[in-house]
């Protein structure tokens, strides 16, 4: 598929995707970024030489959210009568989650600036947050008469706990980065010319570990969060008793005999 909307780019077995509409602040209520985005959840999914994606924005944004003037205008998405605008968002933007929550390899959120609405929710779709110090986010649905479309209401809970999303949610605060990272919203603030750099590093270090062990892992914490432990446990079971049988993990455990055999004739 040829992109017009994003930019998808490879280095290495880590995955680059950036939202390349920064003349409408890389809205994604449009069908044709939306399709994008998915196709290339689903290029990342299937190919298991990637092992990890990267989400940016090109431009001063992130992502705005959606298209206030397509709103305005009951325009795209956002046209027809109430059953039918429930079926744009159905077919439309919630295909944004269900690709990014149907991925297996970690998702890193690169916020190189505003990330409002629901670009504020795309960052909450990926499994780590980095802001730059230039990122600002905000849940400000409410302040449109709306509510979360897109699946707020689930990542946003998950990440800063109930009490804060729901004050978030409804003041309609923005945020900086700062505080963002006090909430627990992002793991780390950067520099905004470092953003890039320091979200590879990371990615780096993650693609480091075998590309079926990273899946594994991913798909187990996020099953977890809605099991009990003992559900938990007997799925530790069987992705473990898979990962025992994996090339990676021989490979591993050699490696690791071989530098402790090294470090005892050195002693």
């Amino acid at each position: 598929m040829a992109y017009q909307e994003i930019l998808f780019e490879r280095k290495g077995s880590i995955a680059v995707l950036t939202l390349n509409r920064p003349d409408i602040r890389n809205a994604l209520t449009d069908e044709g970024i939306i399709g994008e985005i998915e196709d290339a959840c689903q290029v990342v999914q299937r190919d298991f030489s990637f092992s990890v994606l990267v989400l940016t924005g090109a431009g001063p944004a992130f992502s705005a959210g959606g298209n206030i003037k397509d709103m305005e205008r009951k325009g795209g998405m956002f046209s027809g009568n109430p059953s039918e605008i429930r079926e744009n968002y159905r077919r439309g933007i919630q295909r944004i989650p269900l690709a990014l929550h149907r991925l297996d390899v970690p998702t890193i959120a690169a916020v190189n600036g505003p990330a409002i609405g629901a670009g504020c929710d795309l960052s909450c779709m990926c499994d780590i947050r980095i802001a730059s110090d230039k990122a600002r986010f905000g849940e400000t649905f409410a302040s449109l008469g709306l509510i979360p479309g897109d699946g707020g209401a689930f990542f946003l809970p998950r990440i800063v706990g109930f009490s804060k999303a729901c004050e978030l949610a409804f003041t309609c605060r923005i945020i900086d980065a700062h505080e963002a990272l006090r909430i627990g919203l992002v793991t780390e603030v950067t520099p905004h010319e470092k953003l890039l750099e320091r979200c590879m590093e990371i990615a780096s270090e993650i693609a480091r570990q075998p590309s079926a062990t990273l899946r594994m892992t991913k798909r187990l914490f996020h099953f977890a969060q809605g099991k009990t432990l003992e559900e938990t446990l007997e799925l530790s079971a069987s992705f473990q008793a898979l990962c025992h049988h994996t090339p990676e993990h021989r490979t591993a455990l050699e490696a690791f005999i071989s530098r402790q055999n090294q470090n005892r004739r050195k002693e």
